[in-house]
């Protein structure tokens, strides 16, 4: 909705006024099946180990995750500069 308003100048420009909270409230669509294609398809890639859509893929969450330094390797057990 806008309202048109006047400058000094007489030019008209048209201000944004938001509809009120009650109006603004709506349903959201039903959701509807994949066809059986797409439904095939991601059966295959699933098969195969690929990425699906809407899935936890848990390789990107790994390399996602924040870098933990050093502490993750274990350490040899040889002095450092032990000559191996």
């Amino acid at each position: 909705m806008t309202t048109p308003t006047h400058s000094t100048t007489g030019r008209q420009r048209h201000v944004f006024v938001p509809p009120p909270v009650e109006a603004a409230v709506t349903v959201p669509p039903p959701h509807l099946p994949d066809p059986p294609i797409y439904r095939e398809m991601m059966r295959t890639w699933t098969d195969r180990g690929r990425t699906v859509p809407g899935r936890r893929d848990p390789e990107w969450v790994r390399l996602a995750e924040p870098w933990r330094g050093f502490g993750r390797f274990s350490a040899s057990p040889a002095p450092r500069g032990g000559g191996r």
